[in-house]
């Protein structure tokens, strides 16, 4: 199996020596004398070795088992008659397997931001359109979270705010797993839905929006300055069920950084104290993004010059009425059967996305207002 340099910083296919070569380097400076004399260092050299390793194992797994096919050809190549076809079949049932392997690794390629391995903290919020944006935001929580189920990644729902009738205004989740912000990350945009509103009673045909914003939750080891005298917090009563605490005393948090005008939330613990502590965890990987943007020298469209959310911002549009088709606008990848989509069958849409190369807005923060 030839391996390919991958283009410029986007993923693509690697250079497979090159990897085993630099996990090589690196496993010499874990050996060397010294090496935990400066911790903060030897933890960025000892995960990037295993992330290293994470790309290269399953690369050597997969070229195994394309030596071993070839070894069958081979024996197809000598051998004659009914021992021949035995030799057939196996291969075509060898093949498919491999196949959906070399796609799987093709993807974890692309996985090669210095955040891509980390859970995701996902965010959405209703737009205009009173009742009809909030289902529309709640169908997209349900969305998301059968996706997660699917890939075997677990969810945490941090916050969420009920809407006034139906659905919800705002719902924050972790997505807890391997490379969970790597697979989730090209959702971050607005999306759009165009369907007949079962809360008209006219049945007339509405277009809303809501806003997904998707960050990694850094680590501990990431150092972002957070000073005390920088944030509002504020304690509420938990909304949902009820319980023995929840609706009973003030133990979700909403926490405000002043500077930059971020606001995180969650009412997930029972504990107060445990709702801070994430609180502040969301904070700092919101925090580290924007900073990540401030690098990139493009803060200033997604953070200063407020967007709204809705026409000339969408990434994908999901049209039930009058016909059904979901359509990534970043890619043109479709789709007709809505509801395999709504049923968290979105991976054609991310792969497409990861496989598009680097467009400028990847990375970049959408808009949206609490």
């Amino acid at each position: 199996m030839k391996s390919a340099a991958a283009p410029g910083t986007c993923g693509g296919f690697f250079d497979l020596a090159g990897k085993q070569r630099e996990i090589g380097s690196l496993e010499e400076k874990m050996s060397a004398p010294g090496f935990w004399d400066r911790p903060d260092a030897a933890k960025e050299v000892v995960s990037e070795a295993a992330r290293l390793k994470g790309i290269v194992g399953p690369a050597l797994a997969l070229r195994r088992r394309v030596d071993d096919i070839q070894a069958l050809v081979e024996l197809v190549d000598e051998s004659q008659g009914e021992e021949s076809m035995e030799f057939e079949r196996e291969i075509e049932a060898t093949a498919q397997p491999l196949l959906q392997a070399l796609d799987e690794l093709e993807i974890r390629s692309f996985l090669s931001g210095p955040m891509d391995g980390n859970n995701a903290i996902v965010s959405i919020h209703a737009g205009a359109g009173g009742t009809e944006a909030c289902d529309w935001a709640d169908m997209l929580l349900r969305m998301y979270m059968r996706w997660a189920e699917r890939r075997g990644f677990s969810v945490e729902v941090e916050d969420i705010a009920p809407g006034e009738e139906a659905g919800i205004s705002k719902a924050t989740f972790r997505v807890v797993g391997d490379y969970a912000f790597g697979n989730i990350k090209s959702e971050r945009g607005v999306h759009r839905l165009v369907r007949i509103s079962p809360f008209d009673a006219n049945k007339r045909r509405h277009t809303t929006f809501c806003a997904v914003d998707v960050v990694a939750e850094v680590s501990d080891d990431v150092d972002v300055d957070i000073r005390e005298v920088d944030l509002k917090v504020d304690t509420y009563r938990s909304s949902g069920a009820g319980g023995q605490h929840v609706n009973k005393t003030e133990s979700a948090v909403r926490i405000t950084h002043l500077p930059s005008g971020i606001i995180v939330a969650c009412q997930n613990e029972r504990s107060q104290h445990k709702n801070k502590a994430m609180a502040l965890r969301m904070l700092k990987s919101k925090l580290y993004e924007k900073a990540q943007d401030e690098k990139r020298a493009e803060i200033e469209r997604f953070y200063s010059e407020k967007g709204d959310i809705g026409w000339g911002y969408q990434i994908r549009s999901y049209v039930f009425q009058p016909y059904q088709m979901v359509k990534d606008l970043r890619t043109g990848t479709e789709s007709g059967n809505i509801p395999a989509v709504m049923d968290g069958d979105i991976d054609q849409f991310m792969q497409s996305w990861l496989r598009a190369g680097c467009p400028k807005n990847r990375n970049k923060s959408i808009p949206v207002e609490d």
